[in-house]
């Protein structure tokens, strides 16, 4: 019985190591980019998207906006601008500097 008892709270303990990965997984920057920004701003950061042609999204990637700050990028994802939603209630602050970096990422790709 003990035997058994060991084998499920072990088993347990890996299903619970398992969904922590899973969820640190889903909460990386190429996630949060994909699920909160693509739509708009395309998978490249482009805005070549039918939402983002039809909003006049940014291109993330142009010298306009790499030549903003890490804070000026953060305080627009924030609190939003023009016709970008604000999504301060929506992302951690954590999850807004990912982001930042992420954009980075995306200008030096291009």
């Amino acid at each position: 019985m003990q035997r058994l008892i060991r084998h499920f709270i072990s088993s347990g303990m890996v299903c619970f190591v398992a969904l922590l990965t899973t969820t640190q997984a889903q909460s990386g920057p190429a996630t949060i980019y994909k699920t909160n920004c693509a739509m708009c701003h395309g998978p490249d950061g482009s805005a070549d998207t039918p939402t983002g042609k039809a909003l006049h999204a940014k291109d993330l990637r142009s010298e306009e906006v790499q030549a903003k700050s890490d804070a000026e990028l953060a305080d627009v994802i924030t609190k939003g601008n023009g016709g970008m939603p604000a999504f301060g209630a929506k992302l951690s602050p954590e999850d807004v500097q990912k982001l930042v970096a992420y954009l980075r990422d995306l200008a030096k790709k291009k």
